[in-house]
């Protein structure tokens, strides 16, 4: 009996060996002895045989394009400096075999283990830097960074767009847009810093105008008192005199700087 069961071990060892399992978020291809592909996709959990021909994986679940390194234009004319940003697509498992043996194989990517092959990458990542060059044409370049959410969602839209008019919108899903750098140029920087150095030493002068006139108005107010004091002072000599005349003042308090005449009787 045991020696009936080697054979059957043995041959149960090759063909687990010889085997392939489909991890959860790819989906596999299988690739014969002629070089012909077989076009029913593979789904996660399936174990299938290498012995004869190869099983190709695909990664389809939140695939993620690095679009780096670019200079669109802003509305204002400037180029900007550096514009960074990542999109996240998914494919449609059932779309696998299409893509991989209609499309061209430049629009594909590989991961960076080189062991899955990343459908359409290529092709996401081109539709995705076009649609940053269109929407980076609205905006001025200094209130692209306050714009950042429109920015992405209007980038995302103008992808969908473009897998619309190409029938992929059913293939490929667009997740996720992130804008992860924006950069304007720095003559463009330079610029709004010395406006801002050119408005504050307005502002300050505007305050040193406003400081003076107040000034003024102080000293002019003083003056005007001391009009009114003299004034006074004239008329309460006037009662005084008037005082005397009548016989009603019998004492008079001088300054020590006085220098009129006072008829004493």
């Amino acid at each position: 009996m045991r020696a009936a069961l080697t054979p059957l071990l043995i041959s149960a060892l090759l063909l687990t060996a010889g085997c392939t399992r489909i991890e959860t978020g790819e989906v596999g291809l299988r690739v014969n002895f002629d070089k012909t592909t077989d076009p029913t996709e593979r789904l996660p959990g399936s174990f299938n045989q290498t012995v004869i021909g190869e099983i190709i994986t695909f990664k389809i679940q939140d695939v993620a394009v690095a679009v780096d390194d670019m200079t669109p234009l802003a509305s204002d004319n400037s180029t900007i400096k550096d514009f960074d940003m990542t999109v996240v697509y998914n494919v449609n498992p059932t779309a696998v075999s299409e893509l991989w043996t209609t499309k061209n194989r430049s629009f594909h990517g590989l991961s960076d283990k080189g062991d899955d092959i990343l459908l359409m990458q290529n092709y996401v990542a081109l539709s995705a830097r076009n649609a940053a060059y269109k929407v980076a044409r609205g905006y001025e370049s200094l209130k692209m960074a306050d714009n950042r959410p429109q920015i992405e969602q209007q980038i995302r839209e103008n992808i969908i767009k473009t897998l619309g008019e190409e029938k992929l919108a059913e293939k490929i899903t667009v997740s996720q847009v992130q804008v992860r750098a924006i950069a304007p140029a720095d003559v463009i920087v330079n610029s709004a810093n010395e406006l801002v150095r050119a408005q504050n030493e307005l502002k300050t002068k505007e305050v040193e105008v406003q400081t003076a006139k107040k000034e003024a108005e102080r000293i002019a107010a003083l003056n005007a008192n001391a009009g009114a004091i003299g004034y006074m002072n004239a008329m309460a000599n006037l009662k005084i005199a008037e005082g005397v005349a009548a016989g009603k003042v019998n004492t008079i308090v001088v300054p020590f700087d006085f220098k009129g005449i006072v008829n004493a009787k």
